[in-house]
């Protein structure tokens, strides 16, 4: 498991089983093979591959600086030294296993080390803090050499599906009542009997035989019949059409300008040529060297960059401008132009 160790604990027993148990147990509650080191005897043990180049006890004494005396000498004499890598929330838990399976009290046997025991460095330093027995120290960084990370952000720009709005149709029957208005006919047979009085015609003689007259009667009656029909669809359907959106924002990045630093012993750096020029050019308008100084170092020195070698002033003037402008924020390029391309001029020759 990959981590950042910030602590080391060690702690020397006076004999190799006493420290295989620690290991052991460490190894239990979860402490990782690869961040625990035994060194027996002053022999070279499980892990010292994993140590300083100048050896084990030079490895102790990149850790304890001049206070390592103890561990050298119990080393030496034989005794198993245990170091554990740790992080500063484990220094509690690990120091406490350790403690627990009897390890030497070196700060005790040691004059020496009891004043050196209360400056011990380690989140678990202080008199206070620190067991007796193990004894923490904080890893030491590589005081050679220092990292600076380069951050940069990309925009990632992706697309979400999210309700608008919508429309939501019902259909449902409902009752409507309805009146029509129709005409109906009805019949009604009468018999009119009127009294006569005239000759019998041969008409009449005719008809001087049974007969029946029958005569109906009708009338009418509403007749209701429903026809459904459909008089209307209503459609319920989406267009769907695409766009293109331009999406603007910032991304912030690291940059990194290395500058070389002159040497005013070793490059030619001449002040004095710096401020005969200045009287020359700016001596009547009133300003100070102050003003201007910094502008023909900047020159200088960007003359003497790697990054623009065998490159002319015109060529290299918008990265100088913006460098400047972002150096001297109260200052101005074109103010103090001619006197950076002059501390140019002073290293290419030009001048």
């Amino acid at each position: 498991m990959a981590m950042n160790n910030e602590c080391t604990l060690l702690a020397a027993f006076s004999n190799n089983s006493k420290a295989q148990a620690a290991v052991q147990e460490l190894e239990r509650t979860g402490v990782e093979r690869d961040r625990i080191h035994v060194h027996a005897g002053g022999t070279a043990g499980t892990g010292e591959s994993t140590q300083h180049e100048g050896g084990f006890t030079g490895w102790l004494k990149s850790l304890f600086g001049n206070d390592e005396q103890d561990y050298t000498t119990a080393y030496t004499g034989g005794n198993t030294i245990v170091a554990v890598d740790a992080a500063n929330n484990e220094v509690d838990s690990i120091a406490d296993i350790l403690d627990r399976y009897d390890p030497l009290d070196l700060q005790a046997q040691s004059t020496s080390a009891s004043a050196a025991g209360a400056g011990a460095s380690g989140s678990r330093s202080t008199a206070q803090t620190t067991p007796p027995k193990a004894r923490a120290t904080a890893n030491r960084p590589d005081e050679t050499s220092s990292a600076v990370p380069v951050v940069q952000e990309d925009l990632a720009v992706g697309k979400r599906s999210f309700q608008r709005g919508g429309v939501r149709v019902y259909s449902r029957v409902v009752d409507r009542p309805v009146e029509e208005n129709i005409r109906l006919r009805d019949e009604r047979v009468y018999v009119d009997r009127q009294p006569v009085d005239r000759p019998v015609t041969a008409d009449d003689l005719r008809g001087n035989q049974d007969e029946v007259i029958e005569v109906k009667e009708y009338a009418e009656e509403p007749v209701v019949e429903k026809r459904a029909r459909v008089v209307e669809e209503v459609r319920v359907g989406k267009d769907v059409s695409e766009r293109t959106e331009t999406v603007r924002d910032s991304v912030r990045h690291t940059e990194v300008n290395v500058e070389q630093l002159a040497d005013a012993g070793k490059t030619g750096f001449d002040d004095a040529d710096f401020r005969r020029h200045f009287q020359q050019s700016y001596g009547t308008s009133g300003a100070s060297y102050s003003d201007y100084g910094p502008a023909y170092e900047y020159g200088y020195t960007n003359a003497n960059n790697p990054t623009y070698r065998n490159r002319s002033f015109d060529e290299v003037e918008p990265d100088l401008r913006t460098g400047y402008e972002r150096r001297y924020p109260n200052s101005t390029w074109e103010k103090v132009k001619d006197s950076v391309r002059y501390g140019w001029d002073r290293v290419t020759g030009k001048a």
